[in-house]
């Protein structure tokens, strides 16, 4: 979840390593460090807090140099402070080290090097890692890349790492396993980075690290290997990013932006695949798997957070047109245990970044099992791409918000397009159905472009709610995991506690929570569950709760007994969640800024969860 950023050749690393980690700061951002090495020293300068800190105390040094590595911190092992913050040296005072993920068995390693007089200064499980390497390195006498192979070999757990030598200003070394890593390819220098949005402005070729690969570059040269010590042949890849995608462009936050950018998002999700006067529709990453669909027992999907609630309404999506069973598993929690799991079951992995670690180790143990596994991602050339069978990117664009909005919208519109193609392909839903919902998604960017219409009068009723201590969120079918996301959102952002339900299962607990200083947000859009929306609302109203409806546009009966309402264009109920979260992403925007609240990266979270 931390931030990595490193720079070998001849331009100033300092300016470019910082900027760096101001574009990776949503990964993390509980301190910074960066560690250079300038003229026979190693300099480390390093601080609790934002990048920004960190770069007010180093500014006040001499910063030049040719090869540094930096560090945005999300805390795993040790509070965030000052000496917990990376870049780690070791012992010896020679190598620095900057580390994303968990050494699982670093106690055991740990308590070995005291034995042979190591201290240590800080908590973390990366300092005892840095002088592992230090210890294999003195005593074998083998070359520095060498040592960090060996000792890699001997660790368990997750990493990112990039390590530099004061004895050696022209070697760089980097290595992964379960927390992503890349490496920039310039003229005559090169760059790693967790992901590529620091490296675009400077080269769009790039290798994304495999797990236990080790990256050795050195006078000018970049060597791969596995942790077998077999050199490996570097796959270049060209990313397509523009540098206008990861800047804020005249919004005050990346989140707003990113609300703002869905109608062009999810079109950009929808081009090439979709044609609805022409009644086609064509996934190419799963086009040659739809049969394993077509056939499945089955379908499981797998996702953490909010790509979990696009995975919920997936499972509505599929049942109803595809006639096939599925089942949403939270990654974290599928993973240990002994799920049952055949060669007929088909997995569908969901996740923005396509690194979180759960979802990944998820799709290992349903791969092991015999299933085929399907990718729902928006980064290429991350790891789930790489580690299904088959897939389809999003392309959403980056999303630097911590708080997903258009990554949800996007996967809801990938995951809707290859039901529409499974349940044609099996005859399940009638060609007048099927060609009437691809012209109705077909207006789908047209509808959230509607619904961004009423920012204006979702402001003012965020001003009523900023300072209400819980919040209730309800809604019925499709617009059940609706409410679900609306809930996390308000809660990620603006600490307000909040919680989603099924509206009917208000009357089986929530209902005690129901006064007049609870607010309640209803998804009672024109659907077949309707007439029980109003009930729910109704009860609700005799309890003196204070009710804020989302509802389709020309509502009369809703208007009549709600307190607030919000009107969002109609559509298909299958596709309503696609218009319906709009509002509901504005709302927690809102709210969160007029509590003063840090919107794109909020408190005790990461963009990325790399780490378990």
């Amino acid at each position: 979840m931390c931030g990595i950023v490193g720079y070998i050749g001849k331009k100033e690393a300092y300016p470019i390593i910082v900027k760096g980690l101001q574009r990776l700061e949503y990964r993390g951002y509980d301190s910074a460090g960066v560690a250079l090495l300038q003229d026979g020293e190693l300099n480390v300068y390093k601080k609790k807090g934002k990048v920004a800190d960190m770069h007010d105390y180093a500014k006040a040094h001499d910063l030049k140099s040719r090869i540094g590595i930096g560090h945005t911190r999300w805390a795993t092992h040790g509070e965030p402070n000052d000496v917990n913050a990376h870049p780690h040296v070791s012992n010896g005072g020679k190598l620095a080290m900057i580390h994303n993920g968990i050494i699982e068995n670093y106690a055991s390693i740990k308590t070995d090097l005291i034995s042979k007089g190591y201290t240590f200064q800080s908590e973390t499980d990366s300092e005892v890692f840095i002088n592992f390497v230090e210890d294999i390195y003195l005593n074998t006498k083998v070359p520095l890349a060498e040592a960090v192979r060996l000792a890699l070999n001997q660790v368990v757990g997750a990493y990112a790492i990039a390590i530099i030598s004061l004895e050696d200003p022209n070697l760089l070394i980097a290595a992964r396993k379960g927390s992503p890593l890349v490496v920039g390819l310039g003229k005559d220098e090169f760059f790693l980075a967790s992901d590529a949005t620091p490296i675009i402005e400077y080269t769009n070729e790039v290798v994304y690290l495999d797990d236990q690969e080790i990256a050795i570059i050195k006078d000018g040269n970049l060597t791969i290997k596995n942790i077998e010590d077999v050199e490996m042949k570097p796959y270049v890849q060209t990313v397509d990013i523009e540098l206008e995608a990861i800047e804020k462009g005249g919004y005050d936050h990346f989140m707003i932006k990113e609300i703002f950018e869905q109608p062009k998002s999810v079109a950009d999700c929808l081009r090439g695949r979709l044609n609805a006067k022409a009644g086609h529709l064509h996934l190419g990453g799963i086009h040659d798997y739809s049969n394993k669909i077509v056939n499945a027992d089955r379908i499981v999907i797998l996702a953490c957070g909010t790509s979990w609630h696009a995975g919920l309404v997936a499972e509505y999506i599929f049942e109803e047109f595809c006639r096939i069973s599925v089942e949403v598993e939270y990654a974290s929690e599928f993973r240990y245990r002994n799920p049952i799991i055949g060669e007929k079951d088909v997995v569908i992995a969901i996740s923005q970044s396509g690194e979180t670690a759960d979802t990944l180790a998820a799709i290992g143990l349903a791969k092991s099992k015999g299933a085929t596994i399907f990718g729902v991602c928006n980064v290429v050339g991350s790891s789930i791409p790489r580690m299904t069978h088959a897939g389809s990117y999003t392309h959403a664009g980056p999303e630097i918000g911590v708080a997903s909005t258009k990554a949800f919208t996007a996967q809801i519109s990938v995951l809707t397009m290859m039901a529409l193609m499974i349940a044609q392909k099996k005859g399940t839903l009638s060609e007048s159905s099927y060609r009437s919902l691809l012209v109705e998604l077909e207006t789908i960017p047209d509808k959230i472009a509607k619904c961004l219409d009423l920012n204006p009068q979702i402001e003012i009723i965020s001003a009523k709610f900023k300072d209400a201590a819980n919040f209730l969120y309800l809604g019925r079918g499709y617009n059940f995991p609706v409410a679900l996301e609306g809930a996390l959102k308000l809660k990620e952002i603006s600490y307000i506690h909040a919680e989603g339900y099924p509206a009917a299962e208000m009357k089986h607990g929530p209902i005690a929570l129901i006064d007049e200083s609870m607010p309640v947000v209803f998804i009672g859009t024109k659907d077949s569950s309707y007439e029980k929306i109003v009930s729910n609302i109704q009860e609700v109203k005799a309890r003196k709760g204070e009710v804020i409806a989302i509802v389709s546009e020309g509502d009369t009966e809703i208007a009549e007994i709600a307190d607030h309402i919000i009107e969002v264009p109609h559509t298909h109920e299958a596709l309503m969640p696609l218009v319906s979260v709009i509002p509901l992403q504005l709302l927690s925007y809102h709210i969160a800024v007029m509590r003063g609240c840090n919107v794109d990266q909020p408190r005790n979270l990461a963009k990325s969860v790399t780490v378990e």
